[in-house]
C-alpha cells in the first residue's frame, strides 16, 4: 500500500501538532504548515493527496488557497473553520472542498472523516505523469523533460504548462490562466504574457514562432500537443497517460469553465 501524504495547514500551533500526531498515528506521512507562504513552498515539492486546511491563517484567506487546490485538480481538501453558518460552510464546499469540519470538534469524528476521505482516494486515479513524447510532464515531483533533458522551470511556469495541458487544446484566456494557476490573486493578467514568454523560450524550439503554446488572439493561449514527436507512433495528439491511486480524480476541465471555439478570425502563432 502507498503511504498517503497529507498536509496539515493549520495557524494554531498546539492544534496542527494535535492533528499530525494523530495522522502520523494512523500510519499517515503528515506534514506541517503554519501559514499561506509555507503552503505554497510545501506543494512545489511534493504533492499531497490530502489537505487539511484552516480558513483563517495568519497571512490570509485559507478559502483562496482551497480554490487554487481545486483547481490544480490534485488533492481532496478538507477544511477546518470555526465559521459555523451555513452560509460559510457553503462558500467552502463551493471553493472546492471535499469535506467541512466546524470548530471545535472531537478527534474521533476527525479521524472519521480522514477515513472517509481516504477511502474516496483509493476508488480514484488521475495522472502521475503526461507523456507526450519530446515532451513529459511529472505531476508528483513537479519537474519537466524535454528532448531527454531536464527543464528547469520555476515553480509559476510549471504550474501555467500543466494548466494549459489539462485544457487538451482548448484555448484559455488570461483571467482562466491566472485563477487556476496561481495560488494568490493577481490583478494583472499581463503577468501571464510574461510567463508565457519565459516558459517559451525553456520548450520551444523557435521562440520567435512558437508552436507548442500558441497565442490565440482575443482569447488567450492554448497547448499543441501535435507538433511533438512521438516515439511509439508518427503523430499523437493525445498523451501516454502513468496513473496512480490516492490523488485526486477530476475532469480535466470544469463543467463552467468557457471554451472558447476558434474561428476563422482567431490567430494562432
Amino acid at each position: 500500500m502507498n503511504l498517503i501524504y497529507i498536509a496539515i495547514v493549520e495557524g494554531n500551533p498546539h492544534l496542527r501538532s494535535l492533528l499530525g500526531w494523530h495522522l502520523q498515528q494512523a500510519g499517515y506521512m503528515a506534514q506541517q504548515c503554519a501559514n499561506l507562504q509555507q503552503a505554497r513552498n510545501a506543494f512545489v515539492h511534493r504533492l499531497p493527496s490530502l489537505v487539511i486546511l484552516d480558513s483563517d491563517l495568519p497571512d490570509g484567506d485559507g478559502m483562496e488557497l482551497c480554490q487554487w487546490l481545486y483547481n490544480q485538480r490534485q488533492s481532496f481538501i478538507l477544511i477546518l473553520s470555526a465559521r459555523t453558518s451555513e452560509k460559510d460552510i457553503v462558500k467552502g464546499l463551493n471553493a472546492g472542498a471535499d469535506d467541512y469540519l466546524t470548530k471545535p470538534f472531537g478527534m474521533q469524528e476527525f479521524m472519521a472523516r480522514i477515513e472517509a476521505l481516504i477511502r474516496r482516494l483509493r476508488v480514484t486515479s488521475v495522472p502521475l505523469y503526461l507523456d507526450y513524447g519530446d515532451l513529459k510532464i511529472d505531476l508528483v515531483q513537479r519537474r519537466v523533460q524535454y528532448r531527454g533533458d531536464f527543464v528547469d522551470l520555476t515553480p509559476q511556469e510549471f504550474s501555467l504548462l500543466y494548466v494549459l495541458a489539462q485544457a487538451e487544446g482548448n484555448p484559455l484566456s488570461r483571467s482562466e490562466l491566472l485563477q487556476r494557476a496561481w495560488p494568490e490573486a493577481i490583478d494583472n493578467p499581463r503577468t501571464i504574457d510574461t510567463h508565457v514568454l519565459s516558459l517559451r523560450k525553456k520548450i520551444e524550439t523557435d521562440p520567435r514562432q512558437p508552436s507548442l503554446i500558441q497565442t490565440v488572439r482575443n482569447v488567450g493561449y492554448r497547448f499543441n500537443p501535435e507538433v511533438l514527436h512521438d516515439s511509439s507512433s508518427t503523430s499523437s495528439a493525445a498523451p501516454t497517460i502513468d496513473t496512480q491511486v490516492n490523488l485526486r480524480s477530476h475532469n480535466s476541465t470544469s463543467s463552467n469553465q468557457t471554451n472558447p471555439r476558434l474561428s476563422n478570425t482567431s490567430s494562432i502563432k
